[in-house]
């Protein structure tokens, strides 16, 4: 039997929450995380019940120049279909009736307790889009990471590496967001983003099957990516964060490898840059290439300020070439060696 008050709120979670005026305290969201992915993403309804069918050319047919009273021989294109799949994240919560109601607080009790779930599931969702692998979790859509992994793949050219061969290495992603290069999905007939069900007061079971009244609620998030063009993402891996923090050796300014120089470098991979081109890093590299820009080791970096495409104003934020450089959490510093 699950141990009481693994899954359920109890009364000493009550007690954590209240302040001594019997109110709903003002929690500290010490568990929060910024993951700017999720704002910048940008969203289409699929084509497909559990996704996205995308068409993309394979070869071009072929052409020739003719003298008169020549032939050219027919030819034609060809093309293939990938089938880009939805996962689906949910959460439930249940909450005692009584408990619920011990100071009249039902409303601010539950809305506390509905943040906690928005967020997790945000963190859960930012994870996923750089994570996730649909090959081995098949619950999961397959994120950035898995299709950017071997440098000898077809999409290999877009992986640079910046040296790094020990057990504490990251990643920063450059992606341009668009409905012909990379995108976010949610199934054919559903809704874009968090969908959240006020199941009202049901009967709740505890551990030996046994009813109790309780306030139940539901959330639910169908999402995936579509990648229709994988030249439309650059991935710079292997960084080495101990290198990094000490701008030393594989991250010196004066190597090859330097972070400022790959990241320019990233930006020529893409095709066609445009306007929603984005660098994703967590706050560790973030933080260097900050520092970077003061001692400057670099002058490409630049301060910067204004939207992002939520219309959510940017402060102290940082840009390359003009290229906005956004912080995600969820982007992990104890990344394997990609070869």
């Amino acid at each position: 039997m699950a141990t009481v008050g693994a899954t359920v709120k109890t009364l000493s979670d009550w007690a954590k929450e209240i302040d001594p005026d019997g109110k709903i305290a003002l929690a500290v969201r010490m568990l929060s995380q910024k993951n700017a992915i999720l704002d910048d993403m940008l969203f289409k309804e699929g084509n497909l019940p559990t996704g996205e069918r995308i068409t993309v050319d394979t070869a071009l047919p072929s052409v020739a120049w003719r003298l008169m009273n020549q032939g050219v021989a027919k030819s034609k294109g060809t093309t293939a279909q990938i089938d880009e799949a939805c996962g689906m994240l949910e959460g439930r919560s249940e909450i005692d009736k009584d408990l619920a109601e011990l100071n009249g607080n039902v409303a601010a009790f539950r809305a506390s307790e509905a943040y906690r779930f928005t967020e997790s599931m945000s963190q859960e969702m930012s994870g996923t889009v750089f994570y996730g692998n649909g090959g081995t979790a098949p619950e999961e859509f397959t994120g950035l990471a898995p299709r950017y992994a071997l440098t000898t793949a077809g999409n290999g050219s877009n992986i640079l590496s910046a040296g790094g061969a020990g057990s504490d290495n990251s990643s920063v992603f450059l992606v341009d967001w668009g409905a012909l290069t990379v995108h976010g999905i949610f199934p054919k007939g559903s809704t874009a983003g968090i969908l959240h069900e006020d199941l009202g007061l049901g009967d709740a079971f505890d551990g030996s099957n046994n009813r109790f009244r309780a306030y139940m609620e539901r959330w639910q998030w169908k999402c995936g990516i579509a990648l229709r063009d994988w030249r439309s993402v650059v991935r710079i891996a292997n960084i080495d964060i101990s290198d990094l923090l000490g701008l030393a050796t594989t991250q010196a300014t004066t190597a090859a490898t330097f972070l400022p120089k790959l990241m320019c470098r990233a930006i020529d991979r893409i095709p066609s840059p445009g306007g929603n081109m984005v660098f994703y890093a967590n706050r560790t590299v973030m933080s260097s290439l900050r520092v970077a820009m003061m001692e400057k080791a670099t002058n490409v970096l630049a301060p910067m300020e204004g939207f992002n495409q939520m219309g959510q104003r940017i402060m102290n934020g940082l840009s390359l070439l003009g290229v906005p450089i956004r912080i995600c959490d969820q982007l992990i510093r104890t990344e394997a060696v990609v070869s």
